[in-house]
């Protein structure tokens, strides 16, 4: 059973229609699945508009919780709030924020921005993120990506170190963009135990931190069947 709140459809720089990825994700095992398309000020409505049509289809068809947001992507740091809060009001029900990877030149700054903002649930690959900036993470109840994605991948261990000592919560998310991007159950315990989770911090991670992020945004939560994850 899979949860993953950052995927791209071909509204940005995927290869699918949003509804297709939805299910191609429900076949592949997937219990919930946000689609996250990278958005600025130019293309917000449209994307929100758009994912939320076939999420609220999906959701009617299938027993599927398909989940309309955003990724706010390489906007200026000092407007990541403002995004963030008008992306809730269109109708986003989770807020990615695009975090200082280490392969893409990320307006420094944009960390502690998107961990400042009420409005924003996920910093996504935030490559070299600060102790303080971690326990900012922590004290705003705002949860951090370990990623599979390349690339933004490269950080994973340091944010899980840095998660051990201030109690920032994690997540464990595909960054997928085609529908071999998305994970299965095995690969998520693979990324997850390859940052050094460790059992358990990587059970918290891949079924306890979803649920608390459900709970966090209003949505009903599927079952969860925890017995003999590894």
């Amino acid at each position: 059973m899979v949860y993953d709140f950052h995927t791209h459809s071909f509204l940005s720089d995927g290869d699918l229609l949003p509804i297709e990825l939805i299910r191609r994700a429900l076949a592949r095992g997937y219990k919930a699945l946000a689609i996250t398309d990278h958005a600025g000020a130019g293309n917000l409505e449209n994307v929100i508009k758009t994912v939320s049509a076939d999420c609220e289809m999906a959701r009617k068809a299938w027993d599927f919780l398909a989940i309309p947001g955003v990724e706010l992507t390489h906007v200026p740091a000092n407007m990541v709030d403002e995004l963030a809060r008008t992306a809730k009001k269109m109708g986003a029900w989770v807020v990615v924020a695009h975090g200082e990877s280490p392969v893409e030149p990320v307006e420094k700054g944009s960390n502690g921005a998107a961990l400042s903002s009420r409005a924003v649930d996920i910093l996504a690959h935030p490559g070299m993120l600060s102790t303080k900036d971690a326990a900012l993470a922590a004290a705003n109840g705002i949860f951090v990506e370990i990623t599979a994605r390349k690339g933004h991948c490269l950080t994973n261990g340091h944010v899980a170190s840095l998660a051990r000592r201030t109690g920032m919560k994690l997540l464990v998310n595909s960054d997928a963009h085609d529908c071999d991007d998305l994970l299965t159950g095995a690969a998520a315990r693979a990324v997850a135990m390859g940052a050094g989770l460790g059992r358990n911090m990587s059970y918290q991670t891949l079924f306890i931190n979803p649920k608390l992020l459900l709970q966090k945004l209003d949505l009903v939560l599927p079952d969860l069947h925890l017995s003999r994850w590894f």
